[in-house]
């Protein structure tokens, strides 16, 4: 096979500028990466973001659309001696909107047994990027207090899930009809946007735009730790003057593609830590709703319009 039904982005306005296409070539695994027969992609706001030209070093158009998807390993590229041919695995690449796609071979993770393919998209970009944001950079202890910011999405569910594992309480916020789905995994408190919180141990920053002011004054000072993986409501500045009189705060960046590439042996403590939390009845499989390649468009228009609850896939 050599050509493809795929997600072109083919401006930077936006999903309404994702089309569906026919003849896209299959992609080829270069060194050090394996072929991926896509079963299902991930939908995530980064997606988004790089259809409107806005993600940090995002592709640009025309392009392939995606980045998270699992399926069967079908091809291996140089150099690769596991994941094995036949394998299912989930992982991050570009081009996941399409019925192949590449991605790096060592950062594919194996589906758990009795898993779909389905059932562990988020498992690598929610369920471990909420694990890194509470444990090795949060630095998260049994007693403290959690804010967790956007608390319906696809890492926010997954951290409300492990902060009260790990013993804290939690404080989510979502819009007034997601309020629900937050408290039915554990949340202590849901609140909406502009609510005050009081104050919190822990702040897990992704919402961006106006909560980031929020989640800044909603850390205790001196040892509150506010740790920001997402823009998804724009891009806000804070200064040296800010965190010297304002905000005597820890600020942690967390991007899980550059943990991956940076330090790697933390990365594989947060895998051996998934294991266990998989083995032991915390990360369980997944319950994304799935659509159609052909409604990608659409799906990333909800995303956007935050419209949507939960992981989001799309079925080549």
């Amino acid at each position: 096979m050599t050509s493809m039904r795929a997600l072109r982005q083919d401006s930077a306005n936006g999903p309404e500028d994702l089309h569906l296409v026919a003849d896209a070539p299959v992609p080829a695994p270069g060194p050090g990466e394996i072929l991926l027969k896509v079963a299902a992609a991930g939908v995530n706001f980064a997606d988004v973001m790089q259809t409107r030209g806005t993600y940090e070093d995002g592709p640009e158009a025309p392009y392939v659309a995606g980045f998270e998807a699992a399926g069967e390993v079908v091809a291996l590229g140089e150099g690769v001696t596991s994941p094995a041919v036949g394998d299912h695995v989930v992982g991050t690449g570009g081009g996941a909107f399409a019925e192949y796609m590449v991605m790096p071979a060592s950062g594919a993770v194996a589906v758990p047994e009795g898993w779909s393919d389905e059932q562990a998209i988020g498992l690598i970009l929610n369920w471990v990027t909420a694990l890194a944001a509470l444990k090795p950079l949060g630095r998260l202890a049994a007693g403290e207090t959690v804010l967790v910011q956007a608390a319906a999405g696809g890492v926010g569910q997954a951290a409300v899930r492990l902060a009260k594992h790990y013993g804290a309480t939690v404080i989510g916020t979502a819009s007034p009809g997601k309020h629900d789905v937050v408290r039915g995994l554990g949340a202590d408190r849901v609140l909406g946007y502009g609510a005050d919180p009081g104050t919190a141990d822990l702040v897990l920053e992704s919402a961006g735009g106006a909560a980031f002011a929020a989640s800044l004054a909603a850390a205790k000072r001196v040892t509150g730790r506010v740790v920001v993986y997402g823009v998804a409501g724009g891009e806000v500045a804070i200064t040296n003057r800010d965190l010297n009189f304002r905000h005597q705060i820890h600020v942690i960046g967390l991007h899980l593609g550059v943990l991956i590439e940076h330090a790697p042996a933390i990365f594989a403590e947060l895998m051996d830590e998934l294991r266990a939390l998989i083995a032991a009845g915390v990360c369980v499989p997944g319950t994304p709703t799935g659509y159609d390649l052909a409604d990608g468009p659409k799906v990333l228009a909800e995303l956007e319009a935050r419209a949507t609850s939960g992981k989001l896939v799309l079925r080549p």
